[in-house]
């Protein structure tokens, strides 16, 4: 499958909203949730007035489609750690799941993160999804949890 990964265009910032809503992750036999969900405070925090100093946000194309997105910015949300360290938020459309898409995609982010000086990125996921495991082998480790999810953490040096 060819596809190209690239800096998301502050015209499209837009489309995070979409890829917001695919990011959440629905556990087999839960209904969807209404996609006004994303609308909440919590989630919000994720998108509003992206494009900041601290913001960095990349796009997966097929076909001049956008298909996936992961975007990282400095927010207090479920996987905050600090101040310094940015969080991250990634999804594709569910057809292009499983494919090593996401995979690129963090790898390719992370070296952006890098490059900007930042010392760790972090992240939070549900402990029942399917990406722990990828984003353990691309280097983040687990260094907290509750009852649903796992705060996981990069170490860029």
């Amino acid at each position: 499958m060819n596809y190209t990964i690239r800096n998301l265009k502050s015209n499209e910032y837009k489309v995070l909203e979409d890829f917001l809503y695919e990011a959440i992750y629905i556990p087999e036999g839960i209904d969807l949730p209404p996609r006004s969900i994303i609308n909440q405070p919590e989630l919000q925090i994720y998108i509003n007035e992206f494009g900041k100093e601290d913001d960095s946000a990349l796009a997966v194309e097929i076909d001049g489609k956008i298909i996936g997105a992961v975007w990282t910015r400095i927010m207090n949300d479920y996987g905050h750690i600090d101040d310094e360290t940015p969080s991250f938020a990634i999804s594709l459309y569910k057809e292009y799941r499983g494919l090593g898409i996401g995979t690129e995609m963090m790898k390719q982010m992370l070296k952006i993160l890098k490059e900007k000086g930042y010392k760790k990125a972090s992240l939070a996921v549900q402990q029942a999804n399917y990406a722990v495991k990828m984003y353990q082998q691309i280097g983040f480790e687990i260094v907290d949890k509750n009852e649903e999810e796992y705060i996981m953490v990069c170490n860029l040096k």
